[in-house]
């Protein structure tokens, strides 16, 4: 699932012949505070990695960045929220492939179009997920969980508050060949809330939420979702590597502004975006949640979106996902 664009001279001094091109006010861009809303609520990925990046960028557009949550409806509230904004570049939305790829595969009908209601500005960087138990589960490995999940087919019960954690478990059991309970979460950090509780078994978390969690303790890591281990979690293995063969799962953050943003603006804000994954403040995000930059031209998301939301109605058709 991991495609690593980078940006091109070419497209650059394009921005760069847009920007000087437009009148003075898309010029002085910015002029006011920016607003990045995220689709999930406080404490999950993708509100990590907006408050880190917020920071770097506000240092570079000289203006207040502001994080805005606006969880819930499997991202749709936040980006029907965008999509409706004015498109002058002070309301963006900081995504996952969750809005952008993989809901239109999960619902038969979606409140907003994932392609011609934004602008794209930049793809900023790829993950992975870990497979979370309790400490004082009984499965102690992913060949447990799989044995107790054939033992009691729908007994188990996994939670997951974005798309990226819901279709890495039901294609988890899709390849493993078991039956369990889906519980739906307005976050990821809700769900682990749950699980830390006992009330769900197990579930897969981004890992800048996942991470903090097993490093204290309050949770136990069998897996991680992607091709090759978390650095910061090293003695993890891969799903692939613990059994299920070919298991491969990932997710991305990325900008997007609201469809008519002038092309100078979001040449601009794609470059501030760049600056701002060399941030000390970036990097050190970066390095502890194994996280790795990608950077775009605004055009290379547009393709990397398309080709990423086939691959994931390719998963969600695999795993047997029925369209709500």
């Amino acid at each position: 699932m991991n495609l690593r664009i980078t940006h091109t001279l070419a497209a650059l001094t394009a921005a760069a012949a847009a920007l000087l091109a437009l009148p003075a006010a898309a010029q002085d861009y910015p002029t006011k505070p920016i607003s990045l809303v995220v689709p999930f609520g406080p404490g999950s990925g993708t509100d990590q990695f907006a408050r880190v990046l917020a920071q770097a960028l506000g240092e570079d557009l000289k203006v207040p960045i502001v994080v805005e949550n606006k969880g819930g409806a499997a991202g749709f509230i936040a980006a029907q929220y965008v999509a409706k904004a004015a498109p002058d570049g002070y309301t963006l939305l900081t995504t996952t492939n969750t809005t952008q790829s993989a809901n239109e595969h999960l619902f038969k009908k979606l409140p907003y179009d994932p392609v011609k209601d934004f602008a794209p500005i930049t793809l900023v960087s790829t993950g992975q997920m870990l497979l979370l138990v309790r400490p004082d589960s009984p499965y102690k490995s992913l060949d447990d969980l799989i044995a107790a999940a054939k033992k009691a087919p729908g007994k188990l019960s996994f939670g997951a508050g974005s798309s990226s954690s819901q279709v890495a478990s039901e294609l988890l059991k899709q390849m493993a060949h078991v039956d369990a309970l889906y519980v739906p979460y307005k976050s990821n950090p809700l769900a682990i809330t749950d699980l830390i509780g006992g009330q769900i078994d197990f579930m897969f978390a981004d890992a800048p939420t996942a991470l903090p969690q097993v490093q204290g303790g309050k949770l136990r890591a069998l897996a991680a979702s992607g091709s090759k281990r978390v650095a910061a979690a090293p003695d993890v293995p891969t799903v692939a590597e613990a059994g299920v063969k070919g298991y491969d799962m990932s997710y991305w953050f990325a900008i997007y502004a609201p469809a008519g943003t002038p092309a100078a603006i979001v040449g601009r804000l794609n470059q501030a975006f760049a600056k701002a994954t060399t941030s000390e403040g970036f990097k050190n995000f970066m390095a502890k949640t194994s996280g790795e930059v990608s950077l775009s031209t605004p055009e290379g998301l547009a393709q990397f979106q398309a080709a990423d939301s086939k691959k994931w109605g390719q998963v969600i058709r695999a795993a047997g996902i029925k369209p709500e």
